[in-house]
């Protein structure tokens, strides 16, 4: 099991998908919501993800696939 931290820019036509849900539905992975800002046109959210390395690597590719902006996060967002 790896952890990886990851941030999702969401465009406002995705704001109200169960994104994160359904990615840990989907795959075998723990999403752990770490920081987060959502507004109506916009959104962003600090995900740890938990899983197998393939399973979180195939996860994030469906999410990119479904137009959301995925970027590696370095260090503890909340912990400093």
């Amino acid at each position: 099991m790896v952890k990886r931290q990851v941030m999702f820019t969401f465009p406002q036509e995705l704001i109200r998908e169960p994104i994160i849900y359904t990615l840990s539905h989907r795959f075998k992975i723990v999403t752990n919501i770490r920081r987060a800002d959502i507004s109506e046109d916009k959104g962003w959210v600090v995900l740890e993800l938990e899983g197998e390395e393939r399973e979180i690597e195939q996860g994030i590719a469906w999410v990119i696939g479904k137009g959301v902006r995925v970027d590696p996060v370095i260090g503890d967002i909340v912990e400093g």
